[in-house]
């Protein structure tokens, strides 16, 4: 679950946010990863109490339209998630091997190791998280490692992480930093890894004590990833702050920039960059692969074997990723401006996930005595409102530099009030406003 606070994506923005921002906002960071935790321990919650997963209690919740909407939803997010991971992955290993490899061959080579990673699964869940923690571990070190190397100013850090500070010249990383924390396929994944544990569902006692350990474990793992991030965001503070080339620096250069500013040392930092950018990017392909097994077979219904399902879901996001790797191998900035399209793609698929799960845990028909009480929905509610206004803004922001003309104006006119009904009519369904509007409807038609 903390893989997608973790992924090349999120990396990318905490590069940029501390390049640009310094340690400004890692106050955000901070408490944009509690909102976070949030989010996964309601998945856990769900999970837990009801013995199923998100995407299955969706298609029992929703008529069929509104389910196959947000099946493809689901999917078109997983794909562009999988595209930034597989990306970063192969960018890792394109650093790793010198430059002899170039993307498209990095990209083949994720893909195939990631079906040898989920074959651990068949001895046991055990031994996939052992694989993951390893993963985790070696980003850790990494990170931690460049972090010692860089020796950033530890009165700038705690201020950074006490005192929140945010000005018209970094809206745009902070509101990068925010709308990295809730990836949909995670919410979807969460709600289905907690079901490893055999728990009694008709026993209170087993699920409260089960979701009291589920709420410890998740806590620690956020942790680490928070800490993970902050590590990235400060040693790009410390090294391009306030410099020509902080604007510049992405996912892909990002290396190169780290080896000019701090040369060698023991260990090249190029090198030990490329190692932790390829933890993060093998760990979360194959979270992203688990997590459309989850996606696919619980809208739809599927009964196909693991493999089988495994192939399909992989096949969907390898395709494109590389298309995309032989289209934009040759330049850095157009990864750059790939990744901001990829990044909006995510913001929008945001509510499909955060407002269906939101709904069910609040629901006593699903939950039982587990459903979430009116304090915790109004602050559920609060940070899902957040959340979105948010990422609304990122949107604005991004299609009002992109989208010229009067014609792509109008279309996206369209796209908007059809995104917006659909977005309305998933919080209004179920609420007693709904019903009587529905009841009007009926009754001027009669």
């Amino acid at each position: 679950m903390s893989i997608a606070f973790l992924d090349p994506g999120n990396l990318e923005g905490d590069l940029q946010a501390g390049a640009v921002a310094g340690d400004t906002l890692l106050w955000l960071l901070m408490w944009a990863t509690a909102m976070g935790l949030l989010v996964q321990l309601l998945a856990a919650r769900l999970g837990v109490a009801t013995g199923r997963h998100l995407a299955e209690l969706c298609r029992d919740e929703y008529p069929d339209w509104a389910r196959r909407a947000l099946w493809l939803m689901a999917e078109v997010a997983m794909v562009g998630a999988d595209i930034q991971e597989v990306i970063g992955s192969a960018i890792a290993i394109k650093i790793l091997s010198r430059g002899y490899l170039p993307l498209w061959a990095g990209v083949v080579i994720t893909a195939l190791d990631c079906f040898i990673f989920l074959s651990l699964e068949n001895y046991g869940v055990r031994k996939l998280e052992a694989v993951f923690a390893l993963l985790i571990t070696t980003m850790a070190v990494s990170f931690a490692w460049m972090f010692t190397d860089t020796k950033p100013n530890g009165k700038d850090l705690l201020i950074g992480i006490l005192v929140p500070k945010l000005s018209s010249r970094t809206i745009r990383q902070a509101v990068g930093v925010v709308g990295c924390v809730i990836m949909p396929h995670n919410v979807f994944l969460h709600s289905a890894l907690v079901q490893s544990r055999k728990i009694d569902q008709n026993k209170e006692y087993q699920v409260r004590e089960a979701l009291r350990y589920y709420s410890i474990e998740s806590t620690i793992a956020l942790v680490v990833s928070f800490m993970i991030n902050l590590f990235v965001t400060t040693v790009f503070a410390k090294g391009f702050y306030g410099s020509k080339e902080a604007g510049n620096i992405g996912l892909e250069n990002a290396g190169q920039y780290l080896q000019e500013k701090f040369g060698g040392g023991f260990f090249p930092i190029l090198y030990i960059w490329g190692i932790g950018l390829l933890a993060a990017g093998q760990s979360s392909t194959i979270t992203g692969t688990y997590a459309g097994q989850f996606i696919m077979g619980g809208f739809l219904n599927l009964r196909l074997k693991k493999w089988v399902r495994a192939l399909i879901t992989r096949s969907f996001a390898i395709v494109p990723t590389i298309t995309v790797a032989l289209f934009f191998d040759t330049s850095d900035s157009a990864l750059d401006i790939l990744n901001e399209w990829l990044n909006v793609l995510q913001s929008i698929q945001i509510p499909f996930a955060l407002i269906p799960l939101i709904t069910l845990v609040s629901k006593e028909q699903v939950m039982g005595v587990f459903k979430i009480g009116p304090n915790t929905q109004a602050v559920t509610w609060t940070v899902a409102t957040l959340l979105i206004t948010i990422n609304g803004y990122l949107l604005m922001d991004f299609f009002s530099s992109e989208i010229r003309g009067p014609l792509s104006g109008s279309l996206l006119c369209v796209a908007v009030l059809i995104y917006a009904s659909f977005v309305l009519y998933l919080i209004l369904r179920g609420t007693e406003l709904s019903e009587k509007i529905a009841k009007a409807i009926r009754g001027s038609f009669s």
